[in-house]
């Protein structure tokens, strides 16, 4: 992490050796000189902080490491406060003293200049102090003995070897599993199989895997095994003699002797030459990247005789996917569901009292084993250490309470992060600072990816690359962390496009307790709360008695609040006034009803969220922050953005809008923002939404962002349809459109669009269509369309079942027609249909062949319809059948025992009825409720 630390100041460096060419001489080439000697300090960083994974640091290493991060972020400040005391200046008239103005900003100059020269002039020195105490202990260099190969050796237990022996009696929730993977491997009758078990560290992916691999099915299917542990460092040729040894033990065979003593290439000869007839498999435990398992398809021989390859991974992306090859499958395995993980608990705790809990125990045992979220390796270890106490309430609350605190001190239990932060430490340094922000989520908190980030852009934590936007860098950063295991997917859209994530409250526990070692964040919870020192970034949550009145830390660079009853006034005015090299503010669902002035002295800013708090204005002093990349005012009481909001030329997010509250929620009811003129110089926006444009000049100025990939636009009349068309032709980089008229009658025009924005994925129009605009036929890139109050009489159904990557489709009252037709091979990757509020349909006809992989279809308030179409049951990948508001005659029918139509459904795994109770609320019904039957009786 310190490395890290150093990459963002080496890039601040090149970014001020080019802004600021005329530095005083010698300045400038002092500044080079910092960045010459941090390039250099790096590659000692780097091989520092593989041994910290060896825990092979001595404790004059640690204390360099901790030097050389603290002087990063002391250069950090000196290169802010320098930019900062530029940009200050007094408010001079425009026409008055024009020449006392210029000489005092060139004196202000001048003395900042020699102020820097000053301090870069110490930091060179104790840069280059530093790099000698590298050379002069050789921290680079493990093999030559430097005073690393000195430092204490520490031992640690690790559970993963006890996993290789477990009994088949102790092993809980595996054996479907175990199962579904023997099936793989004996059932191929000539290919060679290779099988991919991905998850988190110590889900319990080995014990699974040995399972199967000792199973009598399996060793009687294969002539000869082996198995064999790569883990992160490993050597090939140790691997091969390994292999060659197990597999000539299987056919009770001696091994050459000369084995021992032979170079890779010799080795590989003999394991292809002795497996050329064999029918073989292996197993490859803890895989860490694609580089071994390449290596290892070449030198196993594919020679058609059914042999099988197996590999455990916590990498998704190191495993063959299906896609690849037929004879390719992944198991993900996941952690045990809540019953299964507590029998393991009280098999690993009561293992000698016949698994019973004493009642006064049993609320605990589930609180502890909630703790540890179906992680094996936890729920053993922790089982183990309390099966060794006595089993008393008092014994066991105190080790629930001080979990985190005993993760890291307590020898039994510190396996378990150990083990964890292997993942951690095989990250690439650019996302090391990125697995690390999560600690600034509360327990369990759905993280929302696009939040995430955007405040990693803000961080800094994302590098530019050509021909990529730094939102599509850092989802690839997201989902990086995702395939290594270390992040999990709460939720997906309805089109599967990753919405929520959260860490697993084990690897938080790991996050925390290296973020405090390392000073990358401060987090006010229990244990972990220490103010006395540097917070570079500051996560206030869920009213920790917290003196946040007492911090007035001018290097605090984010602060994010969550759940808080109260944000004292000393810190809220500190956050604005002494934080002055502050880069994000994410005060989302803060109790704060305004923004202070001072916010404008926050020239670094580049993150400042206000989502869901009571703020009703913004300041004329947020056209000062230049740098400004996001400003989200979601759900805020901003009805209105000031004129200066056009001096953001940095601004790429802008997100607004209001929820009337005399209005049940919901997204179409959003009140928009009004934009001032001066919008179309902000040239780096990329999503801008909602906005109210009603007149045709503001819509003109649309056409200069040619960046936008989100456009939400809203209060649209008729008149203005041509200029938005022409303005739409423009924005060859536009991914979701969503326009709205002033009302439901109001009509959208739209015809006049020849070439629509080719990249659209998502589009949402809410307003009467007088004709299906054709332009929608050539969006091939669309994924989602919602039409609102179309009021279509063609069959747009027809039209659209073409459209050849359409996931998502929406009608609401968009159809005015008595009949839908849905032809074969129609829609054939559409995954979820709404159809609401059409009110002249009385037939829906589903053609065998359509609407292959539709997983979640919605009917309602369709008065006229009667039936069930009868080729429903043809939808074989449909799970989720809605029915909102439809007649009693229609709902009858589909009732089991005399319901005619019972037979169309039953093979849907889940089907509901809903009715409005009032608002937007519904009550919901399983099919076959009697209270269902109650309500059709009325």
């Amino acid at each position: 992490m310190a490395e890290t630390a150093v990459s963002l100041v080496i890039e601040n460096l090149v970014q001020l050796l080019f802004q600021e060419v005329r530095l005083l001489k010698g300045v400038h080439d002092k500044v080079a000189s910092i960045k010459d000697e941090l390039e250099i300090i790096q590659s000692f960083l780097k091989d520092a902080d593989a041994r910290v994974e060896q825990e092979n640091m001595s404790n004059v290493e640690k204390t360099w490491v901790k030097q050389i991060r603290e002087e990063a972020y002391h250069i950090e400040d000196i290169i802010d406060e320098y930019i900062l005391h530029l940009a200050k200046g007094p408010l001079w008239p425009r026409q008055q003293f024009h020449f006392l103005r210029k000489f005092f900003q060139f004196t202000k100059k001048l003395k900042a200049k020699h102020v820097i020269a000053s301090k870069i002039q110490d930091i060179n020195v104790n840069l280059k102090e530093k790099r000698e105490l590298a050379i002069k202990y050789r921290f680079n260099t493990i093999e030559q003995g430097g005073l690393s190969n000195n430092a204490r050796s520490v031992t640690w237990y690790d559970p993963r070897v006890a996993s290789l022996f477990i009994e088949e009696a102790e092993v809980v929730g595996i054996e479907l599993h175990r199962d579904k993977l023997i099936n793989w491997l004996v059932e191929e009758p000539s290919n060679r199989t290779m099988i991919s078990v991905v998850g988190i560290g110590g889900v319990g992916k080995t014990t699974l895997v040995k399972k199967v691999y000792d199973n009598k099915k399996v060793v009687a299917h294969f002539n000869c095994r082996a198995w064999i542990t790569v883990s992160q460092s490993y050597k090939k040729e140790d691997l091969f003699r390994d292999m060659i040894k197990q597999f000539y033990k299987a056919r009770k065979e001696f091994a050459p002797k000369e084995i021992d003593k032979m170079e890779e290439i010799n080795l590989i000869t003999i394991l292809r030459q002795y497996l050329h007839e064999q029918r073989y498999v292996i197993v490859a435990d803890d895989l860490w990247d694609t580089d071994f398992l390449e290596c290892l398809k070449f030198v196993l021989p594919n020679n058609d005789k059914g042999s099988g390859i197996v590999i455990t991974t916590r990498n998704e992306d190191v495993a063959p996917s299906h896609n690849e090859s037929s004879s390719c499958y992944v198991h993900k395995q996941l952690p045990l569901p809540s019953n299964k993980a507590l029998e393991l608990f009280y098999k690993r705790v009561f293992q000698h009292e016949e698994d019973n809990c004493p009642h006064e125990l049993v609320e605990l045992s589930c609180k502890i084993v909630e703790k540890c979220e179906g992680l094996p390796l936890a729920i053993v270890v922790i089982g183990g250490l309390l099966s060794s106490k006595d089993k008393v309430v008092s014994e066991w609350c105190k080790l629930h309470d001080s979990l985190s605190l005993e993760l890291n001190t307590n020898s039994r239990l510190r396996s378990i992060p150990k083990i964890l932060s292997l993942s951690y430490h095989a990250l690439p340094y650019y996302l090391k600072a990125c697995f690390l922000y999560l600690g600034m989520f509360p327990e369990n908190y759905p993280i929302n990816c696009a939040r995430l980030i955007r405040l990693w852009i803000a961080e800094g934590f994302v590098k530019e690359k050509q021909g990529i936007t730094l939102e599509e860098l850092a989802q690839g950063y997201l989902n990086q962390l995702i395939h290594r295991s270390l992040v999990q997917v709460a939720r997906f859209d309805q089109v599967g496009k990753k919405r929520f994530c959260r860490v697993h409250d084990m690897l938080r526990e790991v996050i925390l307790s290296r973020s405090n070692e390392l000073n990358f964040c401060l987090v006010s919870i229990q244990n972990y709360t220490s103010f006395d020192k540097i917070a570079r970034r500051l996560s206030i949550m869920n009213n920790v008695n917290t003196p946040l009145q007492s911090i007035y830390n001018s290097q605090t660079r984010s602060v994010l609040i969550f759940g808080i009853d109260e944000v004292p006034n000393s810190f809220f005015i500190a956050c604005f006034a002494s934080f002055k090299l502050m880069r994000t503010m994410d005060f989302e669902g803060a109790p704060i009803d305004y923004i202070p002035k001072e916010v404008g002295n926050l020239l670094h800013l580049r993150y400042l969220s206000l989502r869901d708090t009571k703020v009703k204005m913004l300041p004329k002093s947020i056209g000062k922050l230049h740098y400004l990349e996001t400003l989200d005012l979601k759900r805020s009481l901003v009805s209105e953005l000031p004129p200066e909001i056009s001096r953001l030329h940095k601004l790429q997010y802008l997100a607004a809008y209001i929820v009337d509250n005399n209005v049940e929620y919901n997204i179409d009811f959003r009140q928009a923002v009004k934009i001032p003129s001066g919008i179309g110089r902000l040239k780096s926006l990329q999503k801008l939404s909602k906005i109210e444009a009603n007149n045709n000049a503001l819509i003109t100025e649309l056409g200069s962002l040619g960046q936008l990939r989100k456009l939400e636009i809203t209060k649209l009349k008729r008149e203005n349809g041509i200029a938005l068309c022409t303005v739409l032709e423009t924005m060859c980089q536009l991914q979701s459109l969503r326009i709205r008229a002033t009302s439901e009658e109001e009509v959208l025009e739209l015809q006049s669009m020849s070439s629509p924005p080719p990249l659209l994925q998502t589009l949402g129009l809410f307003g009467r269509l007088e004709k299906f605009p054709e332009w929608i036929l050539k969006l091939h890139s669309i994924v989602r369309i919602v039409l609102n109050w179309s009021k279509l009489m063609e069959d747009s159904l027809k039209v659209l079942q073409a459209l050849p990557n359409l996931m998502r489709l929406q009608l609401h009252d968009g159809y005015r027609g008595e009949q839908l037709h849905i032809e074969g091979g129609g829609f054939q990757k559409l995954k979820t249909l709404g159809l609401r509020n059409l009110r002249g349909l009385n037939r829906l006809i589903i053609d065998e062949g359509a609407l292959p992989l539709l997983q979640n279809l919605d009917i309602g308030e369709c008065r006229q319809l009667k039936e069930m179409p009868s080729s429903i049951h043809h939808l074989k990948s449909l799970k989720n059948l809605q029915l909102w508001e439809m007649p009693t005659e229609f709902v009858l029918s589909l009732q089991p025992d005399e319901g005619p139509d019972f037979g169309k459904v039953k093979h849907i795994p889940s089907v509901t009825f809903r009715y409005r109770t009032h608002g937007e609320y519904f009550n919901s019904y399983k099919i076959g409720d009697s209270e269902l039957l109650k309500r059709l009786e009325r």
